[in-house]
């Protein structure tokens, strides 16, 4: 199904897809395993909200995504080249280009953050 809109039911199609994505993959799962355990319910709607906020501007999630990555350990730029990677398949799976395109651009600058925070520079 692609997704005209971009509205909380298709954030909520996007973060669910792609963490079924995560769990399957043999490299990411271990990463968000160790962090998330059996949380995941509460860590989704957490995405939700953070994808709405983004996207819609809900407000409706507030943290430090920052700082609460920064406590994760393990991380390479493997895992950065992934998460991309399976973010943007999903995105372009499910949104037309242009939604599509948008939330990527913003996965890119989370992903470079993140990376210059973990490796002093982006390496991806």
């Amino acid at each position: 199904m692609t997704y005209q809109e971009l509205n909380t039911a298709s954030i909520t199609a996007l973060v669910h897809e792609f963490y079924n994505d995560v769990r399957a993959d043999p490299d990411l799962f271990p990463i968000f395993n160790a962090a998330i355990g059996s949380n995941w319910g509460p860590h989704l709607d957490r995405m939700v909200d953070f994808w709405s906020t983004v996207m819609l501007g809900s407000k409706s999630f507030q943290g430090n995504v920052y700082g609460k990555h920064m406590l994760l350990t393990g991380i390479n730029k493997d895992h950065f080249v992934r998460w991309l990677s399976l973010f943007e398949a999903t995105s372009s799976r499910l949104f037309r280009p242009e939604i599509a395109k948008d939330f990527q651009i913003t996965a890119q600058r989370i992903s470079s953050s993140l990376q210059y925070g973990y490796f002093g520079s982006t390496l991806v």
